[in-house]
């Protein structure tokens, strides 16, 4: 090897290593939590005054941490101070929680304090069975309030800033935040069928499962080609609407062309519309698309696309919602139907038990691998082996997609 090229290849790992303390030297997180992903829910496990690690979903969109399910090995050492009511979506009769104080929060070796818990007297979310694993709530956002908090879904990480150290790096792109009554805020822009542009300001929430969900009224014109669905549930019940494209929605410089997002009914949202001046609610199909650092101190969040940015906008063609039961043994069961769905029109009802999806024994699939076989379009049917009573039908569901994108 030529001295000459030995000096070269040095000088350059050198500068090639101060760019990188450049870009980098100001991004040593004071902590690092691994996190797992259930849909696009990111599940983190977190201890309450030092006791058991429970799962928790990050949601951004409430404040507090909030239990909403314990098991046998599960328990939390807190005490409780009063009873309140919960009010948010949907239509249907008040929660209530008990509420405790002054707890600590650990994530990994992070330490939080000072934070409070609400229980949920009774579980209306049902997270466990739905998602096919123990979840026992949602960790609020006041978990970013004394730092800057990076969403790497890449990494699969949570990780923690001081403030007063934090530069953000250099490849990612900010926009500005609204922070009111301890929600977070952004601003967006959509196109409508009609070609109208609008600008919109929108919660973020990473406990929404979904991308996008808009405000309706009664001057508010629906897109033509839409159709029912099962939102979701609030605090308040159950969540009804519509799931529709839109000719594109922007953040900043990234913009999505076509995307299927959500028009809840008016009922379902007029609770927490009586004092705010939103429009909706970005979810956590959309922000999946980035990492990105939550900045609460100087009111910024910075964007990077990541792998999953240009992944396809799906929705569940069939209208099927299934949950993952254990007992008396473990089967996927029907609990909602999507009104004047494909399967509803098939013929499936509620508490039917799946036994067969096109031939292939459930038993062998787990609960996200069937989501995905209902999200999935095709022109030849899915049919599925059911269980009703003591009956076993086997019915052909449509699987054409009804918000297929119409050549101009």
């Amino acid at each position: 090897m030529k001295p000459g090229y030995f000096i070269h290849s040095l000088l350059w790992l050198i500068s090639l290593l101060l760019v990188s303390y450049s870009a980098f030297g100001r991004l040593r997180p004071i902590a690092s939590i691994p996190f797992r992903m259930s849909g696009t829910y990111i599940i983190v496990q977190t201890s309450i005054n030092g006791g058991p690690k429970l799962e928790l979903i990050f949601d951004t969109g409430v404040r507090h941490t909030i239990i909403t399910e314990l098991f046998e090995e599960d328990s939390i050492n807190i005490q409780l101070e009063k009873r309140q009511a919960i009010h948010g979506l949907g239509e249907g009769k008040s929660v209530y929680a008990l509420i405790s104080s002054n707890n600590e929060l650990s994530l990994g070796k992070q330490r939080l304090h000072d934070k409070t818990i609400y229980v949920i007297e009774e579980d209306i979310f049902g997270l466990s069975a739905q998602n096919g694993r123990k979840i026992n709530g949602l960790l609020g956002n006041t978990i970013m309030q004394d730092h800057v908090v990076e969403v790497n879904y890449t990494a699969n990480r949570l990780r923690f800033y001081l403030p007063e150290e934090f530069e953000p790096p250099r490849n990612y792109i900010a926009c500005p935040l609204l922070i009111e009554n301890n929600k977070i805020y952004l601003t967006m822009s959509m196109l409508d069928e009609h070609g109208q542009r609008h600008t919109i300001k929108m919660l973020i929430d990473s406990g929404a499962q979904l991308n996008a969900w808009f405000k309706t009224g009664k001057n508010d014109h629906l897109p033509e080609q839409r159709v029912k669905a099962r939102i979701g549930e609030g605090f308040s019940g159950e969540i009804r609407g519509y799931l529709a494209r839109i000719p594109r929605i922007c953040l900043e410089d990234f913009c999505f062309k076509n995307p299927i997002v959500a028009f809840p009914d008016s009922s379902t949202i007029a609770e927490i519309f009586l004092n705010s001046d939103r429009d909706g609610t970005i979810g956590s199909e959309l922000l999946a698309r980035f990492n990105y650092f939550i900045d609460l101190n100087k009111k910024m969040l910075y964007l990077k696309p990541n792998g999953k940015y240009k992944a396809k906008f799906d929705y569940n063609i069939t209208g099927i919602e299934i949950i993952k039961t254990s007992y008396p043994l473990q089967q996927f069961e029907v609990v909602h139907l999507w009104e004047e769905s494909p399967a509803m029109k098939a013929g499936i009802k509620l508490n039917d038990v799946l036994l067969k999806i096109n031939g292939r024994d459930i038993h062998k699939l787990d609960l996200s691998e069937v989501r995905g076989m209902f999200r999935r379009p095709s022109r030849m049917p899915l049919t599925l082996l059911i269980r009703r009573n003591n009956q076993t039908l086997e019915l052909d569901v449509d699987m054409r997609d009804q918000l297929a994108i119409k050549d101009d």
